[in-house]
């Protein structure tokens, strides 16, 4: 009966703590994170009062009170423009196919790289797939512009060779395939950095599984569907909520380097709409009137997939 009791006063006596009690407790905690906060307040908050831009006809040079209010003219204009769809659907594209191939690649990657046992070639695959991050997208898209090159690409080459194909094909200006193009550019130079976080949630299983699943003759095979894959779900589940949230800010460097005139009603994306169409043009509460949707959309995203992660798991991540 004392056994089970105590367990029971003490979640009492901790309940009857005070929200204030814990607070003095943990003061120092607070007060290191007071920087951050007020850091994370000034660039990310503060800069969202620029968001009234969008309900007005901007004017550089002009005070806010002297700038005309045009209410939600500047949204439908956005949504009258059969452009904004045509960006639209290349975002949503991209952002789908990144998440589908960027999100299960690197976690299969780091399930297969912890199975090494060899730890010298283990550290060099490691190393190997971890540099592709550290070079610039510029670099990136003279790299893949080189080797999808119909003079002397190593890729129509192979093809050629292979006899897959009968004469080399212009990869850069096929717009079917520029979203293809794009994905698997992105998956070469994230693949490595992506899968750092999963290999630090297999480093957190016990082994101990391990060797009781070995006793129990489990290959290695079931060891990682019956051991690995679900000691790390809650990682897969928490990337992919903020994946989801990121689906609709997707950048534009990459379609940016390796888009062209040829393929550009496939290679252009919000981000560089409002690039083209907001800032190039001068049409600064147009191209605000873009980021606020963009935004929107994101924080809907977020929000219903972590819904769904919270009916699924009863958990949530936000």
């Amino acid at each position: 009966m004392e056994t089970r009791s105590q367990p029971h006063i003490a979640a009492s006596i901790g309940r009857k703590k005070s929200k204030w009690n814990t607070i003095i407790e943990q003061r120092y905690l607070f007060l290191m994170s007071l920087p951050f906060v007020i850091w994370l307040f000034i660039f990310n908050y503060v800069p969202i009062w620029g968001w009234t831009m969008a309900f007005q006809k901007y004017k550089p040079g002009k005070s806010f009170s002297e700038q005309t209010w045009v209410g939600f003219d500047n949204f439908v204009q956005l949504f009258q423009e059969p452009h904004f769809y045509l960006v639209l659907r290349n975002t949503l594209a991209m952002s789908s196919m990144s998440l589908v191939v960027g999100y299960t690649v690197p976690i299969v990657f780091a399930i297969l790289l912890n199975e090494i046992r060899l730890m010298a070639f283990k550290r060099t695959m490691q190393t190997i797939s971890y540099l592709p991050h550290f070079v610039s997208w510029v670099v990136v898209a003279g790299i893949v512009t080189k080797m999808l090159s119909t003079d002397g690409g190593i890729v129509n080459e192979i093809l050629v060779g292979l006899h897959i194909i009968d004469k080399p094909i212009q990869f850069m200006a096929q717009g079917h395939m520029f979203w293809g193009i794009v994905t698997l550019s992105d998956l070469w130079k994230e693949m490595g950095w992506n899968s750092i976080i999963y290999l630090a949630a297999i480093a957190g299983i016990d082994p101990e599984q391990y060797e009781a699943a070995k006793v129990d003759g489990a290959g290695r095979f079931r060891r990682m569907w019956h051991i690995t894959l679900p000691g790390i779900r809650p990682t897969i589940m928490v990337m992919m909520v903020l994946s989801i949230g990121w689906l609709t800010s997707i950048g534009f460097e990459k379609q940016y380097l390796l888009g062209n005139a040829i393929v550009q009603d496939y290679a252009e994306v919000l981000d560089l709409y409002v690039l083209n169409y907001g800032i190039k043009l001068a049409r600064f509460s147009f191209g605000t009137a873009v980021g606020i949707v963009n935004t929107i959309v994101a924080i809907t995203l977020l929000l219903t997939s972590n819904w769904l992660f919270k009916r699924w798991t009863k958990e949530s991540v936000i």
